[in-house]
C-alpha cells in the first residue's frame, strides 16, 4: 500500500508557526505528547499497531525538498534561519513509541520540543487513514460526493440571502481527521472551483503549495500550554505566550486562541495592549454564541471598534452551523470559519475523535481546561486542580 504521508509539508500551518516561535524563544525545551481516542471505534485501534509502526518508519525517513523549503521561505512570516533548520530536519524514530493496552492504542512522543511537536498531525491522519482503509472505500467516497454536493448547494442557496456588513468566508481545517489524502485533494479542489467567493484557503500547507491556495493558521493549545512550564508565574502564562508571539511575528498571524483555561480567564489577560495588537480571536470550545458575545462585549469595554476585528470559529463546525453563526455576528464583526471533519470525512462511517496532546513540558505537567468539559486535557489531577484554583475555573 502507498504510504499515508506524502510530504512533510502536509500538516497544519500552525505547526510551522508555533515551531518557529518556540525554536527562537525556547530551543532547549522538552515535551511529551500522548495519543487519545475520545469515542468508541468500530474495531480496536490496537489492531493498527504494526501498520502504524511502518508508517512512522516511513515518516522518519523523509526530509523537506528544496522546492518545499523555497515555498515556506516565500511566506513572509517564515524567517530564513527557520527555513535553514528545515533543510536539515528529520523526524527521529527514537522519540516516538507505539504500544497497546488491550484494545487501546497508545502512542507517546517525548524528547526535545522542537523535534517532537511536529509528530501530532502526522500521527492523527496516519491512524485515521489506516482505520478507514478497512472499510468500503468506494461506497464511502460515493456517499461523500453526494454530501459534498449538498454543502455546495446549501452555500449557493445562502448566496441568495441579503448581503450583510461582512462576507462569509470559510477554510479547510480537516487534515488531521480526513478520510484519505486523495479525498482531501478532491474536497479542496472542488470547493475552490465551485465556491471561490466563500472558500478562502486550507490549513494543509502541502495542499496550499500544491494547488496555489492561501495557507491558514496561527497557534494551537500546545503553544500556550507550553508556557505553563517556561518559568513565568502560572497566573501569567497566557500573557507571556501572547507577548512572545507578538515579538516573533510583529503583526502577522494575529488570531489568538482563547480556550486553554477558558474564555473568562483569557479575557482577563487580553487587555487593551493585546486587543490592539491581535486582529482577532479563535473559538474552539464551549457555546460559540456565548463566546462571541463575550468577545464583542470585551471590545466594547476596551473602546475598540469590533468591526475592525475578526472572530474565527473552528469547533466541530458543519456548514449549517457556520452559516447560523455568520448570520448572528456578520453585521457586527468580521468572521471566519474553519471546517474540519465534516468537510474532509463526511461519509457513512462514523469519524474517529482522536487527539494527540502535549501533557508535559520541561518535566512539568501542563493542561488545558477548555470551556467544554470533554475537551479538558491533563494526566495530572493535582496540577489541573491547581490550575483551576489559580484561574478560578469551574470544576
Amino acid at each position: 500500500m502507498k504510504p499515508v504521508v506524502r510530504s512533510l509539508l502536509e500538516t497544519d500551518l500552525y505547526k510551522f508557526t508555533m515551531w518557529q516561535a518556540l525554536l527562537h524563544s525556547h530551543p532547549g525545551a522538552t515535551g511529551e505528547y500522548e495519543f487519545r481516542c475520545r469515542n468508541e471505534p468500530a474495531y480496536p485501534l490496537a489492531e493498527l499497531k504494526d501498520d502504524i509502526e511502518r508508517e512512522l518508519d516511513h515518516l522518519c525517513s523523509m526530509m523537506f525538498t528544496e522546492d518545499e523549503v523555497a515555498y515556506l521561505r516565500g511566506l513572509r512570516f517564515i524567517k530564513s534561519d527557520f527555513a535553514d533548520f528545515l533543510t536539515l530536519f528529520r523526524f527521529q524514530r527514537k522519540f516516538i513509541e507505539v504500544t497497546v493496552d488491550g484494545p487501546h492504542l497508545r502512542i507517546r512522543a517525548a524528547g526535545p520540543l522542537v523535534h517532537v511537536m511536529g509528530f501530532e498531525i502526522f500521527v492523527l491522519y496516519i491512524v485515521n487513514e489506516l482505520y478507514f482503509r478497512r472499510f468500503d472505500g468506494q461506497a464511502a467516497i460515493t456517499e461523500a460526493r453526494v454530501r459534498l454536493q449538498q454543502k455546495i448547494d446549501e452555500l449557493r442557496a445562502f448566496g441568495e440571502e441579503p448581503a450583510r456588513a461582512n462576507p462569509f468566508e470559510f477554510f479547510d481545517f480537516g487534515v488531521r481527521r480526513r478520510f484519505s489524502g486523495e479525498w482531501h485533494d478532491e474536497v479542496v479542489q472542488t470547493m475552490a472551483r465551485e465556491l471561490p467567493q466563500y472558500f478562502k484557503g486550507t490549513s494543509n500547507v502541502y495542499l496550499a503549495y500544491k494547488f496555489k491556495m492561501t495557507p491558514i493558521g496561527t497557534m494551537a493549545h500546545e503553544y500556550l500550554q507550553a508556557h505553563q512550564a517556561f518559568g513565568t508565574r502560572l497566573r501569567d502564562f497566557q500573557k507571556s505566550a501572547l507577548e512572545d508571539w507578538v515579538q516573533e511575528y510583529r503583526g502577522d498571524l494575529g488570531t489568538a486562541l482563547t480556550d486553554v483555561v477558558g474564555m473568562d480567564a483569557f479575557l482577563s489577560d487580553f487587555d487593551l495592549y493585546f486587543a490592539k495588537l491581535f486582529d482577532g480571536l479563535r473559538h474552539d470550545s464551549g457555546d460559540p454564541i456565548l463566546w462571541g458575545e463575550k468577545a464583542l462585549a470585551h471590545y466594547v469595554k476596551l473602546r475598540i471598534d469590533a468591526r475592525t476585528k475578526r472572530l474565527v470559529f473552528s469547533d466541530a463546525l458543519t456548514v449549517p452551523k457556520a452559516l447560523n453563526l455568520y448570520r448572528h455576528f456578520a453585521d457586527r464583526v468580521m468572521t471566519g470559519f474553519g471546517i474540519g471533519t465534516k468537510l474532509t470525512n463526511d461519509t457513512p462511517y462514523p469519524a474517529l475523535n482522536i487527539v494527540m496532546k502535549l501533557t508535559r513540558c520541561n518535566g512539568q505537567p501542563v493542561a488545558k481546561l477548555s470551556d467544554e468539559p470533554s475537551k479538558a486535557q491533563s494526566t495530572d489531577t493535582t496540577f489541573i486542580a491547581y490550575l483551576r484554583q489559580v484561574f478560578n475555573h469551574p470544576a
